[in-house]
């Protein structure tokens, strides 16, 4: 990919908003940007929120074209559940490391070792490794969905060692068998960063994902997925909040919530590859119809029925009943 020149001249940005909305229109698109990204891209997005929220929203929509936003295992998840739908990814260097750290041919392996055990797979995972699944997770429901496995006393649990780990404590009567996978950026965050920011301020509420390192959950007032930090602090009368996820959270939330103060837990909260969908390469994919994601036929099929044991475990109904797939 050729790298694009920055520009941050306001009325540089003010014509490109412009083209992309033209563009926009043009070819019956929506964009759809999760909670990671840049604030000029949520600023015009239509929709935003997690991944799995995203694609269920896309699902919904009229549009014939999706501009996703996001990372590559979430554009793979959009055209699962869209299967008439044109799914573009503006960059396609947007990968997720935690999702490179599990192949399908490392989880057969796993699998054989363990033949007994059920595979849960974190949405956060490409469309092969779902494919050799038997449910996907959220963040927000990975306890659920491993408590809703009655005849499985083992899980494996792919690609994420932390959120794992938080679910072993929820469920203690199953054995998580863990992969070594973890978030890259979640990590970032320390003890001492949570007790440095306390010390200013002690009525501070901190708030962290699953993502995060034990003994940082350990610290946490409340854990919860991106979607459920927005729902927790709304409703929260404390005014103050350490924020344990990545920075492209703080867009919302504030804007959300103006009478409220908000910390990151470290300012190295910061995701390289959320960060890489700039207005410029957001006109380039509408102008351009690139890059389209496409997942092969018999993956795509073995993935979605992974994706919809889900939904009917949360109590949703199949994505196929929604598009006739």
């Amino acid at each position: 990919m050729v790298k694009q020149p920055e520009n941050t001249d306001a009325s540089y940005n003010e014509l490109l908003k412009k083209k992309i909305l033209r563009l926009k229109k043009d070819r019956n698109a929506v964009i759809i940007a999760h909670n990671y990204q840049r604030d000029e891209v949520q600023e015009l997005a239509d929709i935003t929120g997690d991944s799995l929220a995203l694609s269920q929203a896309a699902v919904r929509t009229d549009a014939k074209v999706i501009i996703f936003c996001g990372v590559t295992f979430m554009a793979e998840t959009a055209a699962i559940l869209n299967p008439d739908k044109t799914v573009l990814l503006p960059v396609v260097e947007a990968g997720c490391p935690m999702a490179d750290m599990i192949t399908a041919e490392k989880l057969r392996t796993m699998k054989a070792e363990y033949p007994d055990a059920a595979v849960v797979c974190y949405v956060n995972s490409s469309a092969k490794v779902k494919a050799e699944s038997d449910i996907c997770c959220t963040s927000s429901n990975a306890v659920e969905i491993v408590r809703s496995l009655s005849g499985h006393k083992k899980v494996i649990f792919v690609p994420d060692r932390n959120l794992g780990r938080y679910v072993q404590t929820q469920v203690p009567d199953k054995q998580i068998i863990l992969w070594k996978g973890f978030c890259p950026t979640h990590i970032r965050v320390q003890e001492e960063d949570i007790l440095e920011v306390r010390k200013t301020y002690p009525d501070v509420e901190f708030i962290a994902h699953p993502e995060c390192e034990p003994e940082v959950l350990a610290l946490a007032d409340h854990i919860c997925s991106t979607g459920g930090m927005f729902k927790y602090i709304k409703q929260s009368r404390s005014k103050r909040f350490i924020i344990g996820t990545e920075s492209g959270m703080l867009y919302k939330l504030k804007r959300e919530n103006p009478d409220k103060e908000f910390f990151l837990a470290t300012p190295h909260l910061i995701c390289p590859s959320m960060k890489l969908t700039t207005l410029g390469w957001l006109a380039h994919s509408l102008e351009n119809m690139v890059y389209k994601i496409e997942v092969p036929d018999d993956i795509c099929s073995k993935a979605k029925k992974v994706l919809d044991r889900m939904l009917a475990v949360s109590g949703e109904k199949p994505m196929s009943a929604t598009v006739g797939y």
